[in-house]
């Protein structure tokens, strides 16, 4: 099969397109025929192993000291059970599914990959039925990240709520998950971007380049960092008495629970994924270098099987 894949650290051109063996699944495994994929903040840090301080170190002892342990990389997919091994009961062959391969020895830039019907790090389930393959790839790590980051801010109802960085993945997600619940949501974005994010919910948007949040006299709620650029110190400044700050840089889990959540607003057409760019797998070279070149919006596609 064909996949891209990387045996060094460094810029998108360590990515190169090969042809691998071709995964068998295990007694409770399904094999997946990849559909769709996408270029992450992971898979481009994982990629480049930039990492702040000393996260570098922690990183690269889990992920490959000198080289990287895991060479097909991509952690969001979307696509079709092809097999499944004596042991599984949630799937059978033709299921479209969607999920993540966090952890597992294979990624999704690949055209099959292997996942088991449960594990503890990484989530798959049924798609989105009236989702595409490649809107349906886009959703589960940026919008499960934000479901997670609400729960640790006590995210409810009535509430006023500042995303920062709105217009990136998580933001995107994040902007829709406060505005379904019922709250006033502050986007801050590039001017460039005031449009996408008030067609997602946002009702103020706050330009970046020319305004710092921090210092209006608005009072949030919850400050919610979407790209790991603030701090909790500048969020202080416009945080109500009792108000949370949460961040990206803040460690969340993968839940099945927040995956079927996610699957039942996508179906009532209440959460929807931004998709930027789309390109081939045999592209994937220039996807990374437009994700690196910091321009990206919402979520970057990768077509596997078109």
């Amino acid at each position: 099969m064909k996949a891209a894949v990387y045996n060094q650290y460094g810029p998108p051109e360590v990515l190169r397109m090969t042809e691998v063996v071709k995964p068998t699944p295990k007694t409770n495994e399904i094999l997946v025929r990849i559909h769709a994929a996408t270029v992450t903040s992971g898979d481009v840090r994982l990629r480049s192993s930039d990492f702040p301080g000393i996260f570098w170190l922690i990183a690269r002892l889990i992920f490959g000291l000198f080289r990287p342990k895991k060479q097909i990389l991509g952690h969001e997919l979307a696509g079709v059970v092809e097999a499944v091994g004596d042991d599984v009961t949630k799937f059978k062959v033709g299921d479209e599914v969607f999920g993540t391969t966090t952890m597992l020895k294979g990624g999704s830039y690949a055209e099959y990959a292997c996942l088991p019907q449960e594990w503890k790090m990484g989530v798959i389930g049924h798609k989105p039925a009236n989702l595409s393959f490649e809107e349906a790839a886009a959703l589960p790590i940026g919008a499960m990240t934000a479901m997670a980051l609400f729960e640790k801010a006590k995210l409810d109802s009535n509430q006023n709520v500042l995303v920062y960085g709105a217009s990136g993945s998580v933001g995107t997600y994040a902007t829709q998950l406060a505005f379904e619940k019922g709250n006033t949501v502050s986007a801050v974005c590039s001017g460039k971007n005031a449009d996408i994010v008030r067609s997602l919910g946002a009702k103020h948007v706050i330009d970046y380049t020319t305004t710092n949040y921090f210092e209006g006299n608005e009072q949030y709620d919850i400050v919610f960092d979407a790209v790991g650029k603030s701090s909790k110190s500048q969020a202080k400044k416009v945080l109500k008495k009792g108000g949370m700050f949460v961040s990206v840089n803040m460690m969340t889990d993968e839940k099945d629970l927040h995956l079927q959540e996610i699957k039942a607003l996508a179906e009532q057409d209440r959460l929807k994924a931004f998709i930027d760019k789309r390109y081939s797998l045999d592209q994937i070279v220039e996807a990374h270098k437009y994700v690196d070149s910091g321009r990206k919006r919402g979520n970057v596609v990768i077509e596997v099987m078109s």
